[in-house]
């Protein structure tokens, strides 16, 4: 008999919703190429993280409470975002310290919650994944996915798996890249200073493209390589992985857009 499918519930994020849906379309592929079930609930919402890093707990639990609901029944949460995942994995199950119907739920999805591609490596025990995407890239391990739940290894080995790809090293791989979500508003200045650093840190590595796991240091990172005038594109780990990084980069504009159609006509 065959083995039933892997339930997945795909936590979509915010910025992949309203800045990049390929990179949830990039998730999509690779979990039914591992031979999972994935669906999007629909009633999902933001994970409550901006909310709970400042210190609102009240709306964060009523955020939670709504994700809670959304994805229950499911094998597995996956998250293109080692943010968002650690969020609900990490620190769901303190928010319901005083109900412990609540935080019996969060402790459930807590368990059934992981980022994306430790997902495909650790849980599925996936190690090869078709992709024609060649080239020298860099990888930038970001802070929640590396020091909450100890992605590292994982991406790089399926990268190091692809035929045509390089990966170069650059220094302080696993160093912030400023964004930290509201601390990038709160504090401009050292935050600046972080990416820049970054930024040329990546340069320096020769890598022709610059990975990561979640959007939000992609963004920051882009936004800044672009404006140092740097030739490195930008992408989303699970664009490559899945065979998806034929399109424009992040932060560069789409040609087929309806608003660069209207600017190259006026």
């Amino acid at each position: 008999m065959a083995e039933k499918a892997q339930r997945v519930g795909l936590f979509v994020t915010c910025l992949v919703d309203l800045i990049r849906p390929s990179v949830g379309f990039a998730a999509v592929k690779l979990l039914e190429q591992a031979g999972c079930r994935v669906e999007v609930p629909r009633a999902q919402t933001c994970c409550g993280q901006p909310a709970y890093n400042s210190g609102d707990r009240a709306d964060t639990r009523a955020i939670a409470e709504q994700v809670i609901d959304a994805f229950a029944g499911f094998d597995y949460v996956v998250a293109p975002s080692g943010s968002c995942a650690s969020m609900i994995k990490k620190h769901y199950p303190g928010l319901f310290a005083d109900d412990p119907l609540l935080r019996a739920k969060a402790e459930d999805l807590a368990e059934r919650t992981f980022e994306l591609v430790s997902f495909l490596t650790d849980v599925l025990g996936v190690e090869v994944v078709e992709s024609s995407f060649s080239g020298a890239v860099t990888y930038h391990d970001s802070c929640s996915g590396l020091r909450e739940l100890g992605v590292e290894a994982q991406p790089r080995k399926l990268l190091n798996n692809l035929p045509g790809v390089e990966i170069r090293e650059m220094e302080e791989s696993n160093v912030c890249c400023g964004f930290g979500g509201t601390f990038c508003v709160k504090y401009p200045d050292i935050s600046n200073k972080m990416v820049t650093n970054k930024a040329d840190f990546v340069a320096a590595s020769g890598a022709g493209t610059l990975l990561a796991g979640d959007l939000g240091c992609l963004m920051n990172m882009a936004g800044k390589l672009q404006r140092q005038g740097a030739a490195v594109r930008v992408r989303h780990v699970a664009e490559v992985l899945a065979d998806m990084a034929d399109g424009p980069a992040i932060g560069e504009p789409d040609p087929g857009s309806e608003q660069n159609k209207s600017g190259s006509a006026a």
